[in-house]
């Protein structure tokens, strides 16, 4: 079976790296366990385990930024998962910004470099 051949940590999980498919721009980085793998597949959306709530997370479910997944790809050591999305609405991250690596060090301290594109209390408002 194809999810054998990925090496999930001693919690089960795996990290994976969503990246934007038309601008390789890296959007987040969250965790799988095999099912939430198992529906990425499935389903086509990107699907995650939450390790704050202890559960499955679907990407977009509260603020409508689902994740259209093209490609699963699995690195050469078998132990990352890259996820090669479109992502709906613009947004992958909960700050409301495209990337959640809006910040840039600049030599002695992180610079916000990304603008929100829609504030963190309307992003969630109508979900």
């Amino acid at each position: 079976m194809w999810l054998d051949e990925v090496k999930f940590d001693d919690r089960g999980l795996v990290p994976v790296v969503a990246q934007d498919v038309e601008t390789g721009r890296v959007l987040m980085l969250a965790w799988a366990n095999a099912q939430a793998l198992e529906e990425t597949v499935r389903t086509a959306r990107g699907v995650y385990f939450s390790r704050s709530r202890g559960k499955l997370w679907r990407k977009g479910e509260e603020s409508g930024n689902v994740q259209l997944v093209e490609e699963v790809r699995l690195d050469c050591d078998g132990d990352a998962v890259l996820y090669r999305v479109r992502q709906v609405g613009g947004m992958a991250c909960h700050t409301g910004r495209e990337s959640c690596f809006y910040r840039k060090f600049s030599g002695k301290a992180w610079e916000i470099v990304d603008p929100v594109i829609v504030p963190e209390e309307k992003l969630y408002a109508g979900h």
